[in-house]
């Protein structure tokens, strides 16, 4: 063998040596991938954007963990925009664009995800047990992983804030997406609380945007004191909707979620949507890694945000007690 062709084969040796070397000194360093990893994002309502609270709060949980949009991350976002019939055929879609792990928002697409059969991290879909998503939190067992819901608890808090602005809160209307079987526990788990506070409810279940008005004749043939909206695409959608009948009827109404205070809602209470996302963006890493859905527990809500909006109280003639306006994590002027 000639001394060059020694030189080249003791070069490819060290090459190698050195490779190893350096894979030895950096034990968690993850090797680049042929191409980005791809995350597919799917919701029953519009599709989340970047610069929405959700989504910004996605990528900083994937920046975090060293994910770089452009480099080696690619997000691929669709939403059926309330035509629930479509999610099935976006999921494939996604699956379809070799999209590795779907996150998925709502508990039609946690559906249409687990028909799927693809690895999937669940936001905003109910108590995953009790929707039979999963068989337990701790064990999900199948290709869906993600965040739980704590309904009962929450809906206690949600009526004694309530009776708190309105001490004489004797009957609540109760809206919510009937079709919807997460939303419809979360209904059941409110009502159930109500009675048990002694305060009567006011049922009104929808299913397509023109049931509205029917719930809007109702309560204005026998005026609640007080509305409790349960969030999901359908009434997010109308939302606007529920606002001005709020607002034209002086009824005090309670959301889910904080931004739909910032929108013109008059108080929420309920978990951080900035916490969700970035918690399932940890997820989601977990998946990418090799971690199978089934081996990595659903979660439970840890960051709670009551809010307020001082304009839509003022434009129904309500004054928020200071005790309330003190325990508020956020105040809209």
């Amino acid at each position: 063998m000639g001394p060059a062709r020694r030189g080249a084969r003791m070069r490819r040796r060290e090459l190698i040596a050195g490779l190893a070397a350096a894979s030895i000194a950096r034990p968690g360093a993850a090797a680049e991938p042929s191409r980005p990893y791809r995350v597919g994002m799917l919701s029953a309502g519009a599709p989340i954007s970047n610069d929405s609270e959700q989504g910004s709060a996605f990528l900083r949980g994937l920046t975090q963990a060293g994910y770089v949009p452009g480099h080696n991350l690619e997000l691929i976002q669709r939403g059926a925009r309330g035509q629930i019939e479509q999610l099935p055929v976006l999921a494939r879609e996604l699956i379809a664009a070799n999209a590795d792990v779907l996150v998925v928002a709502g508990y039609p697409a946690a559906v249409a995800a687990k028909a799927s059969g693809h690895p999937t991290v669940v936001i905003g879909a109910g108590d995953a047990v009790l929707t039979g998503l999963v068989a337990t939190l701790a064990r999900p067992g199948g290709n869906l992983t993600g965040i739980s819901d704590v309904a009962a608890e929450l809906s206690g808090k949600r009526l004694s804030l309530l009776r708190e602005l309105v001490p004489g809160l004797r009957r609540v209307a109760m809206l919510w997406n009937q079709d919807d079987l997460g939303m419809t526990l979360r209904y059941r788990a409110s009502a159930d609380a109500a009675e048990a506070m002694g305060i009567r409810v006011q049922a009104l279940g929808v299913r397509a945007p023109n049931d509205f008005e029917a719930a809007f004749g109702a309560m204005r043939a026998d005026m609640p004191d007080a509305i409790l909206m349960v969030a999901d695409s359908l009434t997010n959608l109308n939302r606007g909707r529920v606002f001005g009948f709020a607002l034209e009827h002086r009824v005090p109404a309670i959301y889910e979620l904080a931004f739909y205070v910032r929108d013109g809602g008059l108080m929420s209470y309920g978990p951080s949507l900035s916490e969700l996302f970035e918690r399932a963006a940890a997820l989601v890493d977990r998946v990418l890694k090799g971690t199978k859905p089934a081996d990595l527990p659903f979660e439970l809500p840890t960051r709670y945000v009551l809010a307020f909006n001082l304009g839509a109280a003022k434009a129904i003639a309500l004054e928020i007690p200071p005790s309330l306006l003190a325990r508020a994590d956020e105040v809209i002027e």
